[in-house]
């Protein structure tokens, strides 16, 4: 069960030397996190182990953007993004999200590998309005059509930038 946690206004911020690793299997169970994951979100390896990664999901990260991660994954591709996560003691930590399907040696499909770093200031400051409006669009949508509703404005923005989810995120990789 995902504890309740009150969200702070206190910042966790990764070294530029820091990487966050987790593994899940293909329900987004946790099965191996590093110890600078349970470090800076602030569990135990017994309090992570087998729980669902969204034991860490900030309520400021639209779902909409989760299910355009599921998505993409279940479709076999690697995925990336910025996202806000929640520590156990409120404070929250932005990272740059590498995920990708992890597969046995007979090709079968076993769970998620995860890379975090520290993503760039540009970055953060670009995708906050975003997922500001996709959050707000979620909460004033039904139950039913909420994801959608913000993925329809996610995908209206990029449009109106003229370029793809990727494009814009590797590129927001970049400082400057």
């Amino acid at each position: 069960m995902k504890p309740k946690i009150k969200p702070l206004d206190s910042e966790i911020k990764l070294s530029e030397d820091e990487f966050i690793v987790s593994k899940t299997d293909t329900k987004g169970r946790i099965t191996y996190a590093n110890r600078i994951f349970m470090r800076i979100a602030g569990y135990r390896e017994d309090q992570l182990l087998g729980i669902q990664h969204n034991i860490i999901r900030h309520p400021d990260m639209p779902r909409g953007a989760f299910k355009v991660m599921w998505d993409e994954l279940q479709q076999g591709h690697e995925f990336f993004a910025y996202v806000k996560n929640l520590a156990a003691d409120g404070r929250y930590y932005w990272v740059f999200a590498n995920v990708t399907p992890d597969y046995d040696a007979s090709g079968k499909l076993i769970g998620y590998y995860s890379v975090r770093r520290r993503p760039t200031q540009k970055a953060i400051e670009t995708v906050i309005p975003v997922y500001k409006q996709m959050v707000q669009i979620e909460k004033s949508s039904n139950t039913a059509d909420a994801c959608g509703n913000s993925i329809a404005y996610l995908l209206d923005t990029l449009n109106q930038l003229g370029v793809g989810y990727e494009e814009l995120v590797l590129s927001l990789d970049q400082e400057g």
